[in-house]
């Protein structure tokens, strides 16, 4: 198969996977181009934070209009981990890659035991009828935001420190963070899966920014165009028309399917690792 092709293939799964489950593209995105499309690992990593940029961009705009998108959470929740993500963009290089590798499996890995063990929560807040919004509310319905999608419950401490967490993580390996950033806003800020998969986009695309920014200064990135430039466009497509798998599941169902992405892809980078 050209490399053409395999670019294509893998940037539409990339797009998908931000635009349906609002994280997974850069846990997707750096393993695609290492281990498929050769890659160095060296460059991976930012490149991977590109694409991810580009296509959280067009996928957040896609799901700007459901109502799914906590901006002002997400935005909060993505400003404390700033310092975190430039701090460890500038840590990533001068680590070894197995280790780098080994980390990002077992992250990945936990997160997806954690969204497994909280699916039956999720069917319980999914089946709980939303509120009527009128269209000429919309601007009550933002101010309201930080009331209703921060459970008080869970402590500002709390919440700032998974977001730095996250911002750690982001600059560390080279991903938006979303694959974390879905089970955290729904197991510690309490939000239903769709407003997770929106949310999670905001943190997403300003986590990626902040650190493509620092990658860029710090060790600039080399991929040939033919390889990024289709794989770029493919995920954008994909993430645009990802809305509609969104709505032909259940949020428990897209859960459970994040779960079972991000456990595979652990299991093979950390074999990879390892051997």
């Amino acid at each position: 198969m050209s490399v053409l092709i395999l670019a294509v293939l893998c940037g539409a799964v990339v797009g998908l996977a931000l635009g349906g489950l609002g994280g997974g593209g850069g846990v997707l995105a750096v393993p695609a181009l290492v281990y498929l499309l050769g890659v160095d690992p060296a460059d991976a990593g930012t490149a991977s934070l590109l694409i991810v940029t580009v296509t959280s961009a067009t996928a957040l705009a896609r799901h700007a209009g459901t109502g799914a998108v906590r901006r002002r959470t997400g935005a909060l929740f993505a400003a404390v981990g700033v310092l975190p993500t430039v701090a460890a963009s500038m840590l990533a290089h001068r680590l070894p890659q197995p280790l780098l590798t080994g980390t990002f499996a077992i992250l990945a890995a936990v997160a997806a035991t954690f969204m497994l063990r909280g699916t039956r929560g999720t069917a319980a807040n999914e089946s709980r009828p939303m509120p009527p919004t009128p269209p000429t509310t919309h601007r009550d319905t933002l101010l309201r935001e930080p009331r209703t999608a921060t459970a008080t419950s869970t402590g500002p401490l709390r919440t700032a420190g998974a977001g730095a967490g996250l911002g750690a993580v982001t600059g560390l390996l080279g991903v938006g963070g979303g694959f974390l950033a879905v089970p955290t806003l729904v197991s510690v800020l309490r939000l239903p899966m769709r407003a997770a998969v929106g949310t999670s986009l905001v943190v997403t695309l300003l986590n990626s920014l902040v650190s493509l920014a620092t990658r860029l200064t710090t060790e600039g990135v080399s991929i040939d165009p033919a390889v990024l430039g289709p794989f770029v466009g493919a995920a954008v497509l994909g993430a645009w028309d990802a809305k509609r798998l969104t709505a032909r599941f259940s949020g428990p169902a897209l859960q459970r399917a994040f779960a079972v992405l991000l456990l595979a892809t652990a299991t093979f980078m950390l074999v990879d690792a390892v051997v």
